[in-house]
C-alpha cells in the first residue's frame, strides 16, 4: 500500500505537469505574449508568484525548517538556476514554436539520459546493454516524432529547445536528490522558485517583455499555473528524499500522455498523427529495458538481503 500511494503520488504531479503544458500556450493567447521577451517574463511572474506566496506560508508554518536554508543555500541556487531559470526559459521559448504535446513527449530525453548514465552521479548505478538498448530505443522515438513527410528528420528550433530544457531540469533533480535528507521540501521549492522567478523576470523585464493580465477570466490560467507549481514541486521533493531517480523517471514518461489528452480537449491539438504513439511505445519500451535487471544481479541482491 505504501508503495502504491508513491505512485499515485508520483501520478498525480506527472498529471500536474503535463496539464501545464496547454495551459502556458492558453496563457500566451490570453495574456498576449508574443515575443521572446514577454515569454521570459511571463515564466519570471508565474515562479515569483509561485515562490513568493510559498516563502510567506513557510515563514508563517515552518520557522525550523529555516535552519536547514543555510547548510543547503548552494544547491538550492543550483536549483532554481538549472530546473527554473534554464529549463523554463528555454521551455517556455520552445513552446511558442511546437505543439504542447510534442513538447511534453521530448521534455523525456533527458530523463531518458539519466537512466542510461545515472552512474555518473550515483555509484549504486551501474551502467548496462539495456540501457545502451534503451539510449538507442529513445533517440528513435525521439527522431519518429520529427519525420517529415518527404522522409527527412526536421528539428525545430523549439524542438532542440524543449531538448535542452530537459537536460537542464534532469540537472536540477540529481542536485534535489543528493540534498534531499539534509533539507525541507518546501523551504527547496520556494527559495528555488523565487530565486529563479526574480532572475527571469528581471531578464525580462530588461529585454522589454509586456504581459497583459487582467481581473477578468483569463486570470484563472495564471491561478492555475501557479497552484500547480507550488503542490507539483513540494510533492515531487518530497518523494524525491526516498524515491530511486531511475524508477521515478520511468513514471514520469506519463506526462505525455497527459499533455496529449489536456492538449487536445483544451486545445484542439491533433493527436491522431502515427508519430505520437510510435514515439511515445519507444520512449517508454526504451526507458522500461534500461531497468531490467539482469538474473545474476537479481539472485545477488536476494543474498544480501
Amino acid at each position: 500500500m505504501k508503495k502504491l500511494k508513491t505512485v499515485l503520488s508520483v501520478l498525480f504531479v506527472m498529471f500536474l505537469w503535463g496539464s501545464l503544458y496547454p495551459l502556458i500556450k492558453m496563457g500566451y493567447k490570453a495574456y498576449q505574449i508574443k515575443t521572446i521577451a514577454d515569454t521570459l517574463l511571463f515564466a519570471g511572474l508565474r515562479f515569483s508568484i509561485s515562490g513568493g506566496a510559498l516563502c510567506i506560508f513557510s515563514l508563517i508554518t515552518r520557522r525550523k525548517s529555516f535552519a536547514t536554508l543555510k547548510p543547503n543555500l548552494l544547491p538550492i541556487a543550483l536549483i532554481g538556476l538549472f530546473s527554473i531559470v534554464m529549463h523554463y526559459g528555454f521551455l517556455y521559448v520552445g513552446l511558442q514554436f511546437t505543439d504542447s504535446s510534442k513538447t511534453s513527449i521530448l521534455k523525456q530525453v533527458g530523463a531518458l539520459f539519466f537512466v542510461c548514465f545515472s552512474w555518473l552521479f550515483f555509484k549504486n548505478d551501474k551502467f548496462t546493454w539495456q540501457k545502451l538498448v534503451g539510449v538507442v530505443l529513445g533517440f528513435v522515438g525521439v527522431a519518429s516524432l520529427n519525420f517529415s513527410a518527404d522522409g527527412f528528420l526536421s528539428f525545430k528550433l523549439g524542438d532542440f529547445m524543449t531538448i535542452i530544457a530537459s537536460f537542464c531540469l534532469v540537472f536540477g533533480d540529481v542536485v534535489s536528490k543528493k540534498i534531499a535528507p539534509s533539507s525541507d521540501p518546501i523551504i527547496v521549492t520556494a527559495f528555488s522558485q523565487l530565486a529563479g522567478g526574480v532572475v527571469l523576470l528581471i531578464v525580462g523585464l530588461c529585454m522589454g517583455g509586456k504581459v497583459a493580465i487582467g481581473f477578468n477570466l483569463d486570470l484563472w490560467i495564471i491561478i492555475y499555473i501557479c497552484f500547480a507549481s507550488i503542490f507539483s514541486y513540494t510533492l515531487w521533493y518530497s518523494i524525491l528524499r526516498k524515491g530511486n531517480l531511475s524508477n521515478l523517471f520511468i513514471i514520469k514518461f506519463t506526462v505525455p500522455i497527459f499533455s496529449c489528452i489536456i492538449g487536445w480537449v483544451l486545445l484542439g491539438e491533433n493527436i491522431l498523427k502515427w508519430q505520437y504513439p510510435v514515439a511515445f511505445l519507444l520512449i517508454c519500451l526504451g526507458i522500461f529495458i534500461s531497468n531490467l535487471k539482469s538474473k545474476k544481479k537479481s539472485e545477488r541482491e536476494q543474498l544480501e538481503t
